[in-house]
């Protein structure tokens, strides 16, 4: 969220954001609610200090009539204060609620539009190779994967991977997590649930809720990504400032219901409810220069996994509308598909600012001895099995073998597995 004492003095600026990330929010009801909570606080410290007063009157009171009197007269008034409570704390709620929706300020360069076509592509690497098979076609035809008995257990967009595409799935995970600690990463394997205080200071909630599965009994949710938990690690702490930056890595399975993407992408790999994704998180100081050093380590950090598997990919400016309500600068990347002839997404890298530090009571005493909110960054390192599905499609050959990028090759053993096996009639 942003500080209310910044929406205050920049209300316009506040609104042009909301403006241009489409964000239902009546700004003007913000405000006069803010204004509300603060004279109705005044009023209920004015009539605490006059029932102090009226308490020390009865104290001295000469007689049991004047004793009486104000006796009445601190009933009256803690009627009163028990009354303004009650409408504060309505209207303080409300006011809670809206300063969650309050969108952070996007980036001086982010590209201004309504939704995804207005995203701008900055970069493109690698060579868009042509269709031979859909990544569906390759895992039925080598037995490495079973679509059809899996839906009868799990029902739609679940997957079964089998054989050698468990140990490229595992190979891909294992490369990575190495990958982040050689750049200096502390790596974290994480639960895939955590309470609704988790989801709020990521800013995953109140909005994408619909996407959340919801575990009743306990009271708790599924993550759609590690975010989530990293981001409340250190909720309520104040670092030092020698800490930071801490730079994680989280991996997790992951959850999403994948509500109101009806049609997209339901086959095979792409757009499943369950998948695991190794997820880079960054706490940094509370400056702008830093923030965008992170932003670009993290985005280099996934290009160069993209670059060792040789895959071809594109780098996306994400615009204002299609960026999401916390973000202040935002990128990703997409690969290309063969089989739906197009780039899809595979990595999200975000700047927040203190967006969700605010949220989380995240912050650290600076070597001024003053406390400052953090800073935090996102992007995927890898998710599968998006990733997998490209890159099955970008190394197959004509025979149904895949090849292998060298870097791969030491968590594979013996390479030939990849071989397509003789069909089986099921």
């Amino acid at each position: 969220m942003l500080d209310i004492k910044y929406i205050r003095s920049h209300i316009e600026e506040v609104k042009k954001a909301i403006q241009v990330k489409n964000i239902k929010l009546d700004i003007n009801e913000l405000i006069e609610l803010d204004q509300v909570v603060i004279k109705s606080h005044q009023k209920i410290q004015d009539l605490q200090r006059q029932k102090n007063e009226n308490a020390q009157k009865c104290k001295d009171a000469k007689s049991n009539e004047e004793r009486q009197k104000w006796v009445q007269s601190g009933r009256d008034i803690s009627h009163q204060i028990s009354q303004l409570q009650s409408e504060l704390s309505e209207k303080q709620n409300r006011f809670n609620v809206l300063m969650l929706q309050v969108p952070n300020l996007p980036s001086e360069d982010s590209p201004v539009g309504e939704n995804d076509g207005a995203n701008k592509v900055i970069k493109t690497v690698g060579e868009k190779k042509d269709c031979l098979k859909s990544h569906i076609d390759l895992l039925i035809q080598n037995d490495w994967a079973d679509f059809h008995r899996i839906v009868k257990v799990s029902g739609s967009r679940s997957y079964c991977l089998k054989n050698a595409a468990v140990l490229l799935e595992q190979a891909l995970i294992q490369w990575s997590i190495r990958r982040l600690i050689i750049k200096g990463f502390e790596v974290f394997s994480l639960p895939n649930f955590g309470d609704k205080a988790s989801f709020l200071g990521s800013g995953h909630f109140p909005e994408g809720k619909d996407q959340v599965y919801y575990l009743e009994k306990d009271n708790t949710y599924l993550t759609g990504t590690s975010e989530v938990i990293l981001n409340s690690l250190y909720r309520g702490e104040i670092l030092s400032e020698k800490k930071l930056p801490i730079l994680m890595g989280g991996l997790s399975p992951c959850f999403r219901r994948e509500a109101g993407s009806a049609g997209k992408d339901v086959k095979g790999l792409l757009r499943v409810h369950q998948f695991v994704k190794l997820e880079q998180y960054v706490i940094c100081e509370n400056n702008k220069e830093q923030s965008d050093h992170w932003h670009a380590f993290l985005l280099q950090n996934s290009e160069e996994i993209l670059r060792a598997l040789e895959l071809p990919y594109q780098v996306v400016m994400i615009s204002t509308g299609d960026m999401g309500a916390g973000k202040y600068k935002m990128h990703d990347i997409e690969c290309w598909l063969p089989s739906l002839n197009k780039y899809v997404e595979t990595h999200s890298c975000s700047s927040l600012l203190d967006w969700q530090a605010r949220r989380t009571n995240l912050r650290y005493r600076g070597k001024d001895e003053k406390i400052y909110y953090c800073y935090t960054l996102n992007n995927t390192a890898i998710a599968l099995p998006r990733l997998l599905a490209v890159f099955l499609e970008n190394h197959q050959k004509e025979d149904g073998s895949v090849y292998i990028p060298s870097v791969l090759r030491p968590y594979l053993g013996d390479a030939s597995v990849l071989v397509p096996s003789i069909e089986k009639d099921h």
